[in-house]
């Protein structure tokens, strides 16, 4: 699944305007809809990049407050869920029989776009997590051709969770004149998932020339995590996600 992660770690603050009250219900749902609870979560995050693909193999991973200027308690938030160096060693091998550089790290933690949408969807922390990072190059291709390597994983009970932002430019985030874009890319997103197979990854590697893609997306790392969902299968993708967020039409969508 590609989910959105929100902003920061919106879903424990104050929210008197309800901005993420559908994104957290969302994500709090999100759960009871998969046909089993997963052994453990393999989790591609918009938020590490490195050159070739590195994943988390910290029995303990502790949390990496990567946002900044809020309010003090979202500094103390706590997720400790285990980690699970041996699907990291797993996953690490599937890549590397795919051509890729993988290497594990057992000192990184999980970012905030780890543990923040982790937190709304298990609370109990229970589950073991190994985060996955994007490489630096930030191409579409090495990301679907991971996802590609790494569904094996889909069949030994591990969730592939992407998590990023269909819509992610800062700068343009609750300005009235982004709608209109986002609408644009959104619907393309959309129709772009939704085929199977090799017409998708053609769509897929093409993205750039989406409307209003780099208005979207000035960068593309919190796009690339959707690559290696959509990698993972050749079933067409459907959109599980749908809503206007701060003037901007965000999506999420899973494969089955």
């Amino acid at each position: 699944m590609y989910i959105p992660h929100g902003g920061g770690p919106c879903f424990f603050m104050d929210d008197p305007n309800g901005t993420w009250t559908g994104m957290a219900q969302f994500l709090r749902e999100l759960p009871a809809t998969l046909p089993m609870r997963p052994r453990a979560i393999l989790v591609v995050s918009g938020h590490w990049e490195t050159p070739g693909f590195m994943l988390t193999a910290s029995p303990r991973p502790r949390l990496l407050f990567d946002y900044y200027g809020f309010p003090p308690h979202t500094y103390q938030l706590r997720y400790d869920a285990p980690g699970a160096p041996q699907l990291a060693q797993r996953a690490a091998e599937l890549l590397r029989k795919a051509g890729f550089s993988a290497a594990l790290d057992t000192q990184r933690g999980l970012d905030h776009g780890v543990f923040v949408p982790l937190k709304v969807m298990y609370p109990e922390a229970d589950i073991p997590v190994v985060e996955l990072s994007l490489e630096r190059g930030l191409d579409a291709e090495p990301h679907l051709a991971a996802g590609r390597a790494l569904a094996p994983l889909r069949d030994e009970g591990v969730l592939l969770l992407s998590a990023g932002m269909s819509f992610h430019n800062l700068r343009a985030l609750g300005d009235p004149r982004a709608s209109i874009p986002s609408q644009q890319f959104d619907a393309w997103l959309g129709q772009a998932v939704s085929l199977s197979g090799d017409a998708r990854i053609a769509q897929l590697l093409r993205w750039e020339e989406a409307p209003a893609a780099r208005i979207c997306h000035p960068r593309a790392e919190h796009l690339l995590p959707l690559m290696v969902a959509a990698g993972a299968s050749e079933m067409p993708g459907k959109r599980i996600f749908n809503e206007e967020v701060l003037e901007t039409r965000i999506s999420g969508f899973r494969f089955e």
